[in-house]
């Protein structure tokens, strides 16, 4: 299966068992960095006040003690569907508008969704004295095997941005428990590598700053080793953060290690249920190239999205409110939601 571009100026796609739609950007919001930015800058929160939460806590198995919680909403009249499990980016969390907005949007369509708060995140700070990274794919796995079986009945569909996409589709290559029966990825670094480059290169300097300052402070704001306490506040780019912290604290020798072992683009030949890969060619932050060099071919189960335009977890089509990925993912359920 080619790369499907689902563009106004794209050529027709094969014919799929899915009718998604085409991705117009809504106005005034063109381009990759006003469609990446839109929702921060207008500070868009979506409502869940109308469902329920409960706090879910999943200890890790690694004897460091650590506590990943989530958050699970439910309908006011659950259905048998199957439990949406979302898991957010770098520095996110699971009151990160991305997450809200996909939680609100598939309540609204009768579906139980837990927000997951990875290690280290959220409210699942205190509780931790290890981080989540891009390749940390095993919390995944002991989150998923400690849920309820009262909500797994029907199945389970992990979703995944950023970096929380990049863990899905490795955790997915893996090898995920039989009751995930299918998977979506929302613009995943595959790549770790040419991110990383894309990230410090001259165009993005504003939004590289941005985000290295907030890793630091999350990663301080823990009780993390003192002897990396001063290297987190030195280091100046996110290669140097991944070299100098995240490589040695979790025992690879060098950020090109880190970035080499965990690259989702490694795992995906590997993945057996349903996944579908949505990613905009003009992401600001994470190059198009691993997207459009990977044999889709070679995996049938991968379903790939890749519209020229949509910005980074942006996708703020002309035919809604509902960010169009959103609107994809509801189509692509249908058929697990029989």
């Amino acid at each position: 299966m080619p790369p499907i571009l689902t563009t106004a100026d794209a050529a027709p796609p094969p014919p799929l068992p899915f009718e998604f739609p085409p991705f117009v950007p809504r106005a005034p919001w063109w381009g990759a960095d006003l469609q990446t930015v839109r929702s921060v800058l207008l500070r868009q929160t979506f409502a869940l006040e109308d469902s329920p939460e409960k706090r879910l806590r999943f200890r890790m198995p690694d004897l460091s003690g650590d506590v990943l919680h989530g958050i699970l909403n439910q309908p006011a009249e659950p259905r048998a569907l199957p439990l949406i499990v979302l898991v957010h980016g770098l520095t996110g969390c699971a009151e990160s508008h991305y997450m809200r907005a996909s939680a609100a949007i598939l309540l609204r369509r009768g579906f139980t969704v837990m927000r997951l708060n990875l290690r280290g995140a959220g409210p699942s700070r205190p509780f931790c004295v290890e981080q989540y990274h891009a390749g940390r794919s095993e919390d995944l796995l002991a989150v998923l095997t400690q849920l309820p079986g009262k909500l797994t009945r029907s199945g389970i569909v992990l979703v995944g941005y950023s970096l929380g996409a990049n863990q899905v589709l490795k955790l997915l290559g893996e090898g995920a428990p039989e009751n995930v029966i299918a998977a979506a990825a929302i613009s995943a670094p595959i790549d770790l590598a040419e991110t990383s480059r894309r990230m410090m290169s001259r165009r993005n300097y504003i939004y590289h700053r941005r985000i290295v300052a907030r890793m630091k402070e999350e990663v301080l704001g823990m009780p993390i080793p003192d002897i990396f306490r001063p290297i987190v506040q030195g280091v100046r780019n996110c290669y140097e953060f991944d070299d100098r912290f995240v490589a040695p604290r979790n025992g690879w020798k060098s950020a090109d290690e880190y970035h080499r072992v965990n690259s989702a683009v490694r795992y995906m030949n590997g993945i057996r249920v349903p996944t579908l890969v949505i990613h905009a060619l003009d992401d600001p932050w994470i190059p198009g190239d691993a997207y459009l060099n990977y044999d889709w071919t070679a995996n049938p189960r991968l379903t790939p999205l890749l519209p020229r335009r949509g910005g980074h977890v942006g996708f703020h089509g002309a035919d809604g409110p509902d960010p169009w990925h959103d609107r994809c993912l509801l189509e692509f359920l249908k058929g697990f939601a029989a």
